[in-house]
């Protein structure tokens, strides 16, 4: 894309195009002519061409503005000179996950779709972390590893669905297992897991108090997010706040409770400015100067215009 640097000098093509009208303001061309007789002439090439002169000079002139307002193609090359966080989202998939209590603007929406549409917004705003996701309902299992390219797990985000990993159980203590393992095994001074849920553990093992000690063993930070309307036929009192919000005590995060999309949004805008990316990253900006491509043949035609203006097509006695 060509972008300006001096687009300022465009106002100057204004004087340039107002030029054929010069000589009609101030009568400069006009010849004195003895008599009728003296305007009887030949048709001939050089009074075809009269306009010629006027035509390039205007075209050379304009040329020559576009050229001094600087076109340019500016090329960006971002370089991470060194990594950012590592983040694991935990997503509850379970059967009740389903339950339509959040609203996109006057729609009614289940609670996983409003979830996957702020992770993903989530997603978005770090580019230089690596993210993954595990989705836990009856089972837990690593859906995407921990990865930079965000567009294929936005694009595995959506394909989330409820039941995924069973829908008639809410394994928390296996999520918070499946992403401690998958954080041991990577080197990276900064990891956390964001855990979202509507429900309680009800799967004997592994135990969620348990886990969350296992993670803070591996300095992991823990973030919970308790996610429900309230209304009670929707089944949101399920929600264990005292064991979510232990574990975030224990990995040293912090428990936040969702009751509405607004709300989800905001838990997730915090914890972004909580967990500030330590990625440093450097901008490469090279520009690709175009100025010459209109300079030399605007110059070009304004030669060409005083040449026949001299000899040719010169004017005057």
């Amino acid at each position: 894309m060509i972008e300006w640097g001096s687009p300022w000098a465009f106002w100057l093509l204004i004087p340039v195009l107002l030029l054929p009208l010069q000589g009609r303001w101030t009568g400069r061309n006009r010849l004195a002519i003895a008599s009728e007789a003296a305007m009887t002439r030949r048709l001939t090439l050089r009074l075809v061409l009269w306009w010629l002169p006027g035509v390039l000079q205007v075209a050379g002139l304009a040329l020559v503005v576009v050229a001094l307002a600087r076109p340019h193609i500016t090329r960006r090359d971002v370089v991470v000179e060194s990594d950012g966080l590592d983040i694991l989202l935990a997503l509850d998939t379970s059967g009740s996950m389903d339950a339509p209590d959040f609203s996109r603007g006057l729609t009614p929406v289940s609670r996983l779709e409003v979830a996957k549409g702020v992770m993903a917004r989530f997603v978005e705003d770090r580019p230089f972390d690596r993210i993954g996701l595990v989705v836990f309902g009856q089972d837990a299992f690593t859906f995407v590893p921990l990865t930079l390219d965000h567009d294929t797990l936005l694009g595995s985000l959506e394909h989330v669905q409820i039941g995924i990993a069973g829908k008639s159980a809410t394994a928390v203590g296996a999520a918070l297992a499946v992403a401690g393992r998958r954080m041991k095994q990577v080197d990276a001074p900064e990891r956390v897991i964001i855990l979202l849920t509507d429900g309680r553990n009800n799967v004997e093992r592994p135990d969620p108090i348990q886990a969350a000690w296992a993670a803070a063993a591996l300095d992991i930070r823990i973030y919970t997010i308790g996610i429900g309307s309230g209304v009670a036929r929707y089944g949101s009192d399920a929600i264990d706040e005292p064991t979510l919000r232990k574990i975030a005590d224990i990995t040293g995060g912090q428990f936040f409770r969702a009751s509405s999309t607004k709300t989800l949004q905001a838990v997730y805008e915090t914890i972004d400015e909580l967990e500030t990316s330590p990625a440093e990253v450097r901008e490469l900006v090279e520009h690709e100067e175009l100025f010459r491509q209109w300079l030399i043949p605007g110059v070009g035609l304004l030669v060409l215009q005083l040449l026949l203006s001299a000899t040719f097509l010169r004017r005057g006695p």
